[in-house]
Order: C-alpha cells, then structure tokens, then sequence
C-alpha cells in the first residue's frame, strides 16, 4: 500500500568508510610528493649520463601515469552509499508503470537456447502485472532455433507462470530453480510445504523436461551455423498471438494473464554496419516504442536470468519516488554470477567494482549503465525535450521516417502512455523499424562499442542522474567467464571500448567535467575510459625496464640506507595495504587478493595493451570494429581445472607469449640481481629492483607451474615457452643497446 508518510528507499552515507578513504587519500598523496620531489631532483643532482637519465626518464614518467590514474580512481572512494527499498509501500498493481524487458543474444552456438529462454522464462515470471509485462528477444542470428525457442518457451511459460505466483517462487528462471531443488541458490523459495505443492513441483519439472529436450530436438548444427546472421532480412512475430493454438493439454485461458512475448531479428547486410549490441537494443527499442511502449526498460543480457521475482518492484521504489523520479535515469543492479568457484582464480566476480566502486559511484550522481541489469526510464533514452507539439519533421531527422515510431514518442510525455497496438496496420510497420538502413541520416547508432557505458555518460552528462541497488539477495544471476581464453578476449573488447571514448570528442576529463552531476563523476568515467591506457604503459615499464638495468647494474630506486627508501616502501605497501583492506571488508580473503593481483599483472600486459591498440588503429582507421559474443557453453575438462583453482593456458599465443616472456625476464634478474647482491655487494643499491622482480615472480606463480611443473592439457606448450624466452632475450638485448 502507498503511504506518503513513509519513504520508498532510504540512503546511507558510510560515514566511517569515508573518513578512513579520504585519510589515506591525504597520506598517500603526501607520500607521493616525496617520491616526486626525490625523482625530480635525481635530474639536478646527478651526473647526467645515458646509462642512467633515460631509464629513470621512463620510469618516472610511469610513476607518474600510476599515480594519476591512482588519483583518478579515489573518486570513487570519496563518498560511498549504500541505498534500501520498501517495495511493501509501492501503489496498488493498477497504479504500477509498464515495463518492456529487451533481452539480447546474437549466437545460439555460444549462447545456448535453453540457457537463453531460461532468461525469458525469468522475465515473463516476475512478480508484477502481467498485463504491465512485456519481453522481446533480439536474435542477431537470425537462427530458427531461437524462434522455435520462443515458441516453446511461450508454451511452457502457460504451466510455469502460474506455479510461480502461486507459490511466491522468488527464482523464477526453471533451470536454476529445479537444478537447486527449488531452493533458489540457497534461499528460501516458494512454499515447500504441503502435498499440493511437491507434486504441481514434480509434474512442472516433467514438463520442463519435454520443453528441454525439444527445444534441443530443434537444436539444428546446420541453422546454427547459417550464413544468414550476417545477410538476412528483418524478422518479427508477437509469439502469443501465432504459437497459443494447437496445445489442448494447457489451459488457453492461461494466455490471457501472460505478458506479451515478441521475437525480433533485425536486418543485416554485409555492407552495412550494425553497431553489434548497440544496434540491437537500438531496433527493439523503436518496435517496442510502437507496440507497447512502456515507460520504463528493463536491459538484459541472454545468460543474466531473474533470481528474484521483485527485482521491478524494487527499482520502482526509486522511479516512483517524486523527490528524485525527475530527474532519474536508471536504477543499475550489481552482475552477480551463479557459477564462479570458491576461489575464482580469474576474478570474474567483479568484486572491486560492484561491492565497492559502484557504491561510491552511486554517492556522485549515479553508475554508468552496466549492460544488464538495469531498469531505465524511456523518455532519458529517446531525449527530454520530445512533446505532443513538437515538430514532426525534427523528429523524424533525428529518429527515422517511422510514423508510428514519432507517434509514440510523443506519447512518452503523457502519465499514462502505455499502449499495445495490436492491428495489422502497426505490425507490418515493425519490421521497417528493424532495417538496417533506417538509421540513415539520422542520430540513430552513433554509439560506442561499450554501449552501456558511453549511454550512461551521455545520459549523466544530459543532466540524469541514477542510482546503484544491491540488495542482500542478488536480483539477477549470470554466467560468469571461466576460461582464460574468454576472459582476455572479453578484457580486450571491453578494454578497446572504453579507449575508443577515451580518444574521442567524448573524453570524459574534457567533455564531462561541466556537464555531469559532479566533477567527482567525470573523474569517475574518465578513470574507466583511461585505466587500460595508464595500466599497460605502466606495467610494461615496471615490468622490463627496472629487470633491464638490474642485469645491468644500473640503480633505479635509493638504497636501503638512504632516507627515500622508506618513501618508496611506503607507497608500495600503502598501495596494497589499502587494497587488502578492502577486500576483507567486502567479505573475501587474502586468497582473492592474491588472484587480483595476479589478474590485474596479466590483463595489463595483455588485454589492456591489445584494446588500446585496438582502439587507435580503429581511430585512424586502419581496423574495423569487430565483436565475439562470450563463450557460454561450458568445457568439462577446462570446468573441473577452474574448480580445482587451476589456471588453463589453452589461450591464444599473443596472450600466452608477453606474460610468460616478462616471467622468464624477471626471473632471470631476479636470480642475476641475487648472484650480485652475494658475490658483487650489490644488494644495497639494488635491492628495490630485485624485490619487484621477486613479487612479479610470487604473483605470477602459476605461470611458471604451467611452463615447468605441469604436464596436463592446460599447462604452456614448450614452444611457447621457447618463443617467449627468445623474445625476453631480444627485450634484454634491445634494453641493453637504448641504455647503454
């Protein structure tokens, strides 16, 4: 019930947090000072000679860029929140907003179908009025399997929906729920009790049984592998309006109280470009906009299913709230993952960001959008100044010739918008929205290759706000990546994404700072867009350069007995004290430090230094932009080894040779450095250098496991490991001649 005397959410300001963040931000940064004024003054006290200026020259410029990007990144630690919701206190069902759920998936050879219709099924069943409800699908794959999915999925849906509202189920996608023995991940779900309700549980798992095994029957390797997702006309059908007949053993009248479902697979042509997941959310929503046309949006990928019915309740408590609903954009809720081991080896958790940054985020105006997971408001995404008088010709320049698509633009102004066309007329438009030359001439598909983020700069820096909800049970599960292999192509993707906004116009320190909700936010989009930049300069640097010297006994860092020592210890140790403080504070162990670490080591050299590259050739344009969809469909042999804590190395040898190269290299300084420090006395002078060679090699332990010690499928190749010590052998020679 809504009561005006009682606050929909509540937000709290982590006052202690704030105050031990702000104090090391103070500490560090006086610490940094000294470490800069000792290196400045190297310049003027010293000798300048080429075997010393030129390496410090580079380091310092790293130390630098390090300290920057550091900077950059305790924006996010200045104000941190956390927010709670009564969704108990939201207005009567009649009273509710509609939302369409646009749910994405591009390869049904990566992205199985069931896994797919999992996610369907999720949204279909969440705990809100069915007639408010609407799902489409897009299929970049245009593949008969999908739309054979769908078909079943609204079939099943007809036993599945009801049995989940009656029973209060909270995970409402079936694989996870039957798969737990209905207990949803561990947490109380539906009423277990009582005859009635073991055997309705039984008889709708036979029945997702059948719609398994014949979504799989229709499973054809031959249509999964077709050429048409890359040249094929649009596709759209409503899919309760031609797949409801024909099914005598369910109840038709079930149909009346399920949401509308709509498959769509848009246009592709080779010789146009199709701003790979951008584009497709940009198709549905233009034929969402002309067939229900909610006011609000509910963004989800195809593995991220529904693991709590309430999740549009909970974020309508901060769109229906009259205090902050003007002027929001989205409520963002965190990615959490349903299969992601104890030890999560590879960090696909994204703990750092979504239990901790994006709760600072969330304290300067509001996250970017994630890419799923969030509920955003409609009119933010088609432009606040659109009205019922607005100028017909202005609207169609700016968003397509549809005149039923400016028709319900213009409708988006009104409180009460929502509506379902449903002749004959308005459907045989919907295909023309899914063209892929409707955006010609238009504002339509000038977007960046990671779409959430640069929509939500554009938004904030629009005057939008948003907000960050992680609730105690997480609202949406997804598959997390558990391949080496996977993971550093995803990095790379991700990381030439956001370098691409990084080198435009767009540059969140450039174009932001005056435009969004805080200076603080722009600091915050411009860590994100520059940190792949920053940490593969850096890395390279500290990685080669001081190991470099040190085989040729050339001082970067004060002796142990000089008074600098103990600055430069301290940053180091301030660095990953603060870091191990904080993730014990968010729940996890030294372990995971470790694996941090590790992955922040391996991504640098790897994936942060491919998609910056990446990102420049496309700048100049010498590459096209180019998109893999995530693997999906799991290995049992490379599953069992992530289980185990055990790296796979079956990755690419552009990935493979760079860090087994920078270990090969810091091993042989590390053990040259110690030979000296014995025999020559060297290890006053150079004790610094030969410490980090040491960390680089604790750190990177399982690298050397899988070149020496291993023996198994996932261990490095011996000819990788060949390669990779003639390219640490060419390094030291090429530093040795630049520095000598």
């Amino acid at each position: 019930m809504e009561n005006p005397k009682f606050p929909l959410h509540l937000c709290h300001v982590h006052k202690l947090s704030n105050f031990i963040n702000r104090t090391h931000i103070l500490v560090h940064s006086i610490a940094l000072a000294f470490l800069f004024y000792y290196r400045a003054s190297f310049f003027f006290q010293h000798p300048n000679t080429k075997a010393t200026t030129l390496p410090w020259l580079l380091v310092f410029a790293s130390e630098i860029l390090l300290a920057f990007e550091w900077l950059l990144s305790q924006s996010f630690r200045w104000r941190t929140v956390s927010r709670t919701v009564f969704p108990e206190r939201l207005p009567e069902n009649d009273k509710l907003p509609a939302i369409d759920v646009l749910i994405c998936t591009a390869d049904p050879e990566k992205e199985p179908t069931v896994m797919v219709m999992n996610t369907v099924l999720s949204a279909m069943a969440m705990d809100y009025p069915p007639e408010k409800l609407h799902v489409y699908l897009s299929d970049d794959g245009c593949a008969a399997v999908t739309l054979n999915g769908m078909r079943e999925a609204w079939r099943f849906a007809k036993w599945w929906l009801p049995f989940c509202r009656r029973y209060g189920i909270k995970c409402t996608a079936p694989e996870a729920y039957f798969s737990a023995g209905g207990g949803g991940d561990g947490y109380e779900d539906g009423d277990s009790g009582g005859s009635e309700f073991v055997q309705e549980k039984e008889h709708i798992k036979e029945a997702y049984e059948v719609f398994k095994k014949r979504v799989t029957e229709n499973a054809r390797i031959e249509d999964a592998r077709s050429n048409m997702r890359r040249d094929h006309s649009a596709v759209m059908e409503v899919i309760q309006e031609t797949s409801s007949e024909g099914d005598d053993a369910i109840q038709t009248n079930e149909a009346k109280n399920m949401p509308l479902l709509v498959y769509v697979s848009r246009e592709k042509r080779p010789s146009h470009p199709h701003h790979f997941k951008a584009g497709a959310l940009n198709v549905l929503l233009r034929v969402s906009g002309v067939i229900s046309n909610s006011p609000y949006i509910l963004g989800l990928d195809c593995d991220m299913y529904c693991n709590d019915a309430s999740s549009a309740r909970q974020a309508m408590c901060f769109h229906l709230d009259p205090k902050i609903s003007p002027s929001l954009a989205f409520v963002q809720f965190p990615h959490k993952f349903h299969n992601i081991s104890t030890n999560d080896i590879y960090d696909s958790q994204l703990r750092s960001i979504f239990m901790l940054l994006w709760q600072g985020y969330d304290g300067l105006g509001g996250p970017c959008v994630c890419g799923t997971g969030y509920y955003i408001k409609r009119v933010s995404l088609c432009g606040s100044s659109i009205s019922e008088d607005g100028d017909a010709m202005k609207l169609r320049q700016c968003f397509g010739p549809s005149n039923q698509f400016v028709k319900s633009l213009r409708q988006i102004n009104k409180p009460d918008h929502m509506f379902i066309q449903r002749n004959n007329a308005q459907l045989n438009e919907s295909p023309l929205l899914a063209t892929c030359a409707y955006e010609d001439g238009t504002k339509w598909g000038e977007v960046a290759m990671v779409e959430d983020y640069f929509t939500g700069f554009h938004l904030h820096c629009k005057g939008w706000i948003s907000v960050f909800c992680d609730p105690k049970r997480p609202q949406f599960l997804g598959s997390g990546t558990t391949k080496l292999d996977e993971f550093l192509v995803q990095g790379t993707r991700w990381s030439s994404g956001f370098v691409e906004v990084a080198i435009s116009k767009f540059s969140p320190l450039i174009y932001g700072p005056f435009k969004t909700h805080t200076f603080l936010q722009s600091m915050c989009y411009a860590e994100i867009a520059l940190f792949p930049i920053f940490y593969f300069l850096t890395l390279w640097c500290f990685a080669v350069i001081p190991q470099v010297c040190l085989l040729n006994s050339i001082p970067l860092y004060p002796e142990i007995s000089n008074t600098y020592f103990i600055v430069f210890s301290f940053v180091f140790l301030s660095s990953l004290s603060k870091h191990l403080y904080e993730v014990l504070a968010t729940g996890s162990t030294f372990q995971h430090w470790v694996n941090e670490q590790r992955i922040w080591m391996m991504k640098s050299v790897t994936c942060h230094l491919y998609g910056s590259v990446d990102a420049f050739l496309k700048k100049l344009g010498m590459r096209e932009a180019s998109f893999l969809p995530t693997n999906k469909v799991d290995d049992v042999e490379q599953l069992k080894l992530y289980n185990m804590g055990v790296f796979d190395f079956q990755t690419s040898l552009q990935f493979l040779a760079p860090m087994v190269a920078l270990v090969i290299l810091n091993m042989a300084s590390f053990a040259v450095g110690i030979a000296r420090g014995i025999f020559v006395g060297e290890l006053d002078k150079m004790f610094i250098q030969i410490f980090i060679a040491f960390y680089v090699i604790v750190m990177n332990y399982p690298i050397i496991e899988g070149m020496l010690i291993r023996k198994d499928k996932g261990s490095i190749p011996l000819s990788v490991t060949l390669l990779s010590a003639l390219f640490s052998l060419i390094v030291y020679f090429l530093g040795s001649i630049i520095f000598m």
